[in-house]
């Protein structure tokens, strides 16, 4: 009994990392197309399904009126690329043999996924930290269980809600106290941070209740102060935990996309300011997935495993760096 109950421990371990494996090499399998042809300069690309035109050979008619581009015209060199919607300068040129191309870029939607995210976890964090701590140390058990009992509630309830009250409530009075659309980069940062705050407030509470009575009772008995013995007995002793909930919540963060569609706007340019609309990973993800081909659909695999290996890439260091034994 004790040999099997190891080799089933030991499967279940084995299980996620073949997991794990599995979603990575299906998401290269599916994305190496797009990066055979953009390599890593897709990562700084901000162009998302943008037409150009990679060669022009000057056919030009003899006869055609073309003085009113002609600067343009004798601007293109072959082998330039130039935006399709130069209607201008094409509309200059005759027989031209045009090759056209569409060109994805993941530059927009990393920058916003990054953006947002930092903005969820400035506001939750305090927050968070500030609920676990009444909760575990300063309010009376008469309010404590109860409190405690509608942020494990509020965890549970569907992106997709966050995403409606926000779009609808949320938004607009963000909107009317900071400028801008009801439908921003500000906007879905702090429905992120709203929706990370029960995991962080929960379990970090959770980590300050396992702090032995004994530690606060001594800290008590020299005359520390209730902010003292948090400070230097409970956080310190529950700091893997606290960590732990952070890099929970930060992984929550980066993936979430019901609500984050409905706020962020979908719009595939940089903000100018943190109330202007913008994209994330995977909002492109679930906007253009059904409809996409070719490819664009290797594209959006390309930014999915992005996406991946920046969560794990994450998510590891946070680990190994906070986590790691101090001797």
């Amino acid at each position: 009994m004790e040999a099997i109950f190891k080799k089933l421990s030991a499967l279940s371990a084995t299980t996620i990392l073949l997991i794990l494996s599995a979603i990575f090499v299906v998401l290269f399998i599916q994305a190496k197309p797009a990066i055979e042809k953009y390599g890593f300069h897709f990562l700084v690309d901000p162009r998302w399904g943008v037409t150009v035109v990679n060669e022009l050979k000057n056919n030009m008619n003899s006869n055609a009126d073309v003085t009113h581009t002609n600067e343009k015209v004798n601007n293109f060199n072959e082998g330039d690329d130039i935006a399709i919607d130069d209607e201008d300068a094409l509309a200059a040129i005759g027989g031209v043999n045009q090759n056209t191309d569409v060109v994805y870029g993941g530059l927009i939607p990393i920058v916003g996924t990054i953006l947002s995210t930092l903005i969820a976890m400035a506001f939750a964090v305090p927050i968070a930290m500030g609920i676990a701590i009444f909760l575990a140390e300063i309010a009376p058990p008469f309010i404590s269980k109860p409190v405690g009992i509608a942020i494990e509630l509020l965890a549970a309830i569907p992106s997709i809600i966050y995403g409606m009250w926000g779009l609808f409530y949320f938004g607009p009075f963000i909107s009317s106290i900071f400028g801008g659309g009801s439908v921003s980069l500000l906007v879905a940062g702090l429905v992120l941070g709203i929706m990370i705050i029960p995991f962080m407030a929960s379990l970090t509470r959770d980590s300050m209740n396992t702090t032995p009575s004994v530690l606060k009772e001594s800290a008590y008995a020299i005359g520390a102060t209730k902010f003292e013995v948090i400070k230097d007995v409970i956080f310190p002793y529950a700091k893997q935990g606290i960590i732990g909930s952070m890099i929970l919540a930060l992984g929550r963060a980066l993936g979430e996309t019901m609500a984050v569609a409905f706020v962020i706007g979908g719009v595939f340019k940089f903000p100018d300011k943190i109330t202007d609309p913008t994209v994330s990973i995977p909002v492109v993800l679930a906007n253009n997935f059904a409809e996409s081909s070719g490819m664009s659909y290797s594209a959006l695999f390309y930014l999915a495993l992005i996406l991946f290996v920046v969560s794990f890439i994450v998510i590891t260091f946070a680990k190994f760096y906070f986590l790691r034994d101090k001797k």
